[in-house]
């Protein structure tokens, strides 16, 4: 099977295959169900094996759409995409992409946590793949065993830290499945050329090991030498196998995240979403915010909650940035205080971990400060002394940023950056409308998950939705475009850029912090021309113009629509 690419919606893409029959029928990226025309019908043997009216996409989509809307939960409505996916790719993702906004969240967050943890309880069929521990020996030949042969994006978990859920096992494939789709949906990567991946290597979470319906492997984690022995021959298999693909790490623990990124950022094309791609998202919301106050990013007192992957991503990212406008790195550094389950990230702590120390405040700087209680430096202490005017929650603790803390932070800045990032909406620090209660409508506010508008005081205002799909997938159309051998910091940073330059606020500043997501496909061309640019820049890619690598861009931008089929060979 050859996939279509082309773009061109005045030009009827064609497709080249042997399938026919009911095998036709069954494969996803090529049925059109009752779409097949009446010449294919009859050139593939489907004769007797549909309806006989012919159907336009137009009416497979009011049919779907009605059926999507019957559904009473959010799980059932995931359930029936999932079971659209598997039949029928092209008109899943048309549907979704009509209807994008809507549709997003059942899609990825917040209803893939729930998918996630029901997963053995919903299974239909297996999508993606399944490289689980007992077969370390073998993980080459389960690679060459994926019918897809032009991989060029990977997405691969093991299950461990999934959103703010924690270890649900093989369930986790769903993140990856989640991720694709919006890779597609987003930036145009063909499904074709996608490839989600389950590293199963155990479980700890004990419901799962005592549930006779579990689909993992029933064993506890795989721990040490072991498991780093086994993500080694995954990697050098991928390699292999798949030596064009982009492999993105995706929910890995705060134990493995860091050091696999490190371990193999340079021997690959490889990036961690949850490091990287959180912090490029982030930083793009703040250089909009600042743009709306007028002032440097540099000038900012930044206050973390939560210092895992996803919040030492987003220091990362800042301090980087700030840098890029003058700052030095000691003091980009000193305007962020990140706080973890002990409290602050401090000098005086002898149990940071080596990922935390570049950020740990010196302690003389906050010996001479009141606490609430001995012993911990908690987040109220910390908003109280530094009085920050940006507050980022990564910590899924739901209600962290309390009411007392919102407006003590509102006491002495006019308008209060607030992030409570999150995922899904049930671990979110706090809800945008009590923050807008508590600020008088003054905070300017972007959250991980999807939450309406809140009225206040006669106006509306948009919360913006700080998500990485504004950001990824952008990234690796860009990689693809650029045929980048490596993914640098210096491309997330601009991709950060770009992704800021389509902030609605930056012509209203009462306006959503971040793009709409209808918006999101063009955003992704802009994203995806900076990143490139960047790699070429940055030595990880060949020089091009401009001109030809948006040329590239929008080569490999697929739209969901039918191609014509033709009989190989023929």
């Amino acid at each position: 099977m050859q996939k279509a690419t082309n773009t061109d919606q005045t030009t009827e893409a064609v497709v080249e295959t042997t399938l026919s029959g009911q095998m036709l029928l069954e494969n996803p990226l090529l049925n059109k169900g009752s779409a097949f025309s009446e010449e294919e019908r009859t050139e593939f043997n489907l004769l007797g094996l549909l309806p006989p009216h012919i159907a336009r996409m137009e009416e497979q989509l009011a049919r779907t759409y009605e059926n999507y809307k019957a559904k009473e939960s959010d799980l059932e409505r995931y359930i029936y995409l999932a079971s659209l996916h598997d039949r029928n790719e092209t008109l899943f993702f048309r549907l979704v992409y009509d209807h994008i906004e809507e549709m997003a969240p059942t899609v990825y967050t917040p209803t893939v946590g729930l998918a996630c943890q029901h997963y053995s309880h919903i299974y239909r069929r297996p999508r993606g793949l399944y490289v689980a521990y007992p077969y370390r020996d073998r993980i080459e030949a389960v690679l060459r065993n994926s019918p897809l042969s032009e991989v060029r994006v990977i997405v691969v978990t093991d299950g461990e830290r999934i959103l703010g859920l924690g270890d649900l096992g093989a369930g986790g494939l769903e993140i990856p499945v989640g991720k694709l789709a919006l890779y597609t949906l987003c930036a145009g990567i063909h499904p074709a050329t996608t490839l989600p991946i389950i590293l199963d290597v155990g479980t700890n979470n004990q419901d799962l090991l005592h549930d006779p319906l579990y689909m993992g492997w029933h064993q506890r984690r795989i721990r040490g030498q072991e498991y780093d022995a086994f993500i080694e021959a995954f990697v050098q298999a991928v390699k292999r196998v798949f030596p064009q693909a982009l492999l993105q790490w995706e929910d890995f623990s705060k134990g493995n995240a860091r050091r696999l990124l490190d371990r193999y950022r340079d021997q690959l094309c490889t990036f961690n979403d949850d490091i990287q791609g959180t912090g490029a998202v982030t930083l793009a919301g703040l250089m909009a915010a600042v743009k709306v106050l007028k002032e440097p990013l540099s000038k900012q007192r930044i206050v973390i909650l939560g210092a895992g992957s996803s919040a030492i991503g987003i220091a990362e990212q800042l301090a980087k940035a700030m840098e890029s406008e003058g700052t030095s790195a000691e003091d980009a550094r000193a305007s962020l205080w990140l706080l973890d389950s002990r409290g602050l990230v401090q000098t005086g702590r002898t149990d940071l971990e080596e990922e935390k120390r570049p950020f740990a405040q010196p302690h003389e700087r906050i010996a001479q400060w009141q606490l609430a209680q001995s012993g911990r430096i908690a987040l109220e202490d910390v908003v109280a002394n530094v009085h920050p005017t940006v507050l980022i929650g990564t910590s899924a603790q739901p209600g962290a940023f309390t009411e007392t803390i919102v407006r003590e932070m509102a006491r002495h800045t006019a308008r209060p950056i607030i992030f409570p990032l999150s995922n899904p909406t049930s671990k979110s620090e706090a809800r945008p409308e009590d923050i807008i209660a508590w600020t008088q409508g003054q905070a300017l506010i972007a959250t991980g998950s999807p939450f309406a508008p809140v009225k206040y005081n006669g106006r509306t205002i948009p919360i913006g939705q700080c998500n990485n799909m504004f950001i990824f997938p952008g990234v690796g159309l860009g990689v693809i475009a650029a045929q980048a051998r490596f993914v640098k910091d210096e491309m997330f940073i601009a991709a950060a850029r770009a992704l800021s330059e389509y902030s609605p606020a930056n012509k209203d500043p009462r306006a959503s912090l971040y793009p709409a997501v209808e918006d999101v496909r063009e955003e992704a061309r802009g994203v995806a021309l900076a990143v490139g640019k960047a790699a070429q820049q940055t030595g990880v890619a060949e020089q091009s113009s401009e001109e030809e690598l948006k040329q590239r861009i929008t080569a490999n931008m697929w739209t969901p629509q039918y191609p014509r089929l033709m009989l190989k060979g023929q």
